[in-house]
């Protein structure tokens, strides 16, 4: 007989059940922008009425490996976010403002 998750995650030990967490957390924050935009809750139709574009130009762009920032800013801003762009350095990480206004 099949057992529920929540019964299998009762029976994990804390450390695991601790590495787990926070392999789902991780996998939650890296995600590609066709999958953020589902999470989001939002069809590719939806997403292109708000920007004023064909919903051709949607699926396009999420395929995309590079393109401008003021392009997936507007994209992030649609869905309900920020764009925030940071270098990251062995010392730390460093928040670039520059792309802050470009409107």
């Amino acid at each position: 007989m099949a057992k529920r998750f929540s019964e299998l995650l009762e029976a994990m030990p804390p450390e695991n059940r601790a590495k787990a967490k926070r392999a789902a957390t991780e996998m939650l924050q890296t995600m590609p922008l066709a999958e953020l935009r589902q999470a989001r809750g939002l069809s590719q139709k939806t997403l292109a009425d708000i920007l004023h574009v064909q919903q051709p130009s949607i699926a396009k762009m999420e395929k995309r490996t590079d393109m401008y920032l003021s392009t997936l800013r507007n994209h992030i801003e649609a869905m309900g976010g920020q764009l925030e762009v940071i270098a990251r350095f062995p010392e730390g990480s460093v928040r670039i403002t520059n792309f802050a206004d470009l409107s």
